[in-house]
């Protein structure tokens, strides 16, 4: 995200044009349930890079933690480490081959970026459009519609099984999508706050400055 949003099942991707129209007001229930409910989550991932042919050019996977309101962190563990942290105003992303950290401001990067809706917003419809839901092998899905495009991506997909979101698609303006599908998930059970903070290790090299909260 954003290694994990910037980029296993392919036919859970051809699925999805062949599914039913679901009820509107369930998929609306359901990603404002996730939106509202959600305070925290916990989950490991997969994800999976899927070019414009249909096939899997990348594989990952690792640790995802939500903390409501704007604070994530992806920890990549396979095939290569890599750590992205958002504490709320930065987002730092640790590349631990390369021992190079870069910050960047957490408003700039996230934007209207799917990143926002796992990290909670006010009003997501002020950067999304609900374009409907959708039923595929007992998945509800919500697609949105970004209302820009500059951040490279075109549609958002969020499953919901069981009322929890399950799968996520995310498709860019190079015909390319996203599949992250979450397992051994938990939601609104104590995480700790150290998670959510990042100091960069001794010897790595720093890129960007990051933003200071000021005093109260």
């Amino acid at each position: 995200m954003i290694h994990a949003v910037n980029r296993l099942a392919v036919v859970l991707v051809l699925a999805l044009s062949h599914a039913a129209i679901a009820d509107e007001d369930d998929g609306r229930r359901l990603l404002d349930e996730f939106l509202t409910g959600v305070e925290t989550l916990s989950a490991r991932f997969d994800q999976s890079l899927i070019d414009a042919d249909g096939v899997v050019v990348d594989e990952s996977s690792g640790m995802l933690h939500i903390m409501r309101p704007g604070r994530f962190r992806w920890a990549y563990e396979l095939p290569y480490e890599q750590l992205m942290v958002a504490d709320g105003l930065n987002v730092w992303s640790y590349d631990v081959d390369l021992a190079q950290v870069t910050v960047n401001s957490q408003s700039e990067v996230l934007g209207s970026t799917p990143a926002l809706l796992l990290g909670g917003t006010d009003n997501i419809f002020d950067d999304f459009d609900f374009v409907e839901s959708t039923e595929d092998r007992e998945t509800t899905w919500v697609i949105l519609s970004p209302k820009s495009t500059d951040n490279g991506f075109t549609k958002v997909e969020l499953g919901f099984n069981d009322d929890q979101l399950r799968r996520m698609i995310f498709s860019d303006n190079l015909q390319q999508s996203t599949l992250i599908v979450l397992y051994d998930l938990t939601v609104n059970e104590e995480i700790g706050e150290d998670l959510f903070t990042f100091s960069p290790p001794a010897g790595a090299d720093l890129v960007g400055t990051p933003i200071v909260a000021s005093d109260p």
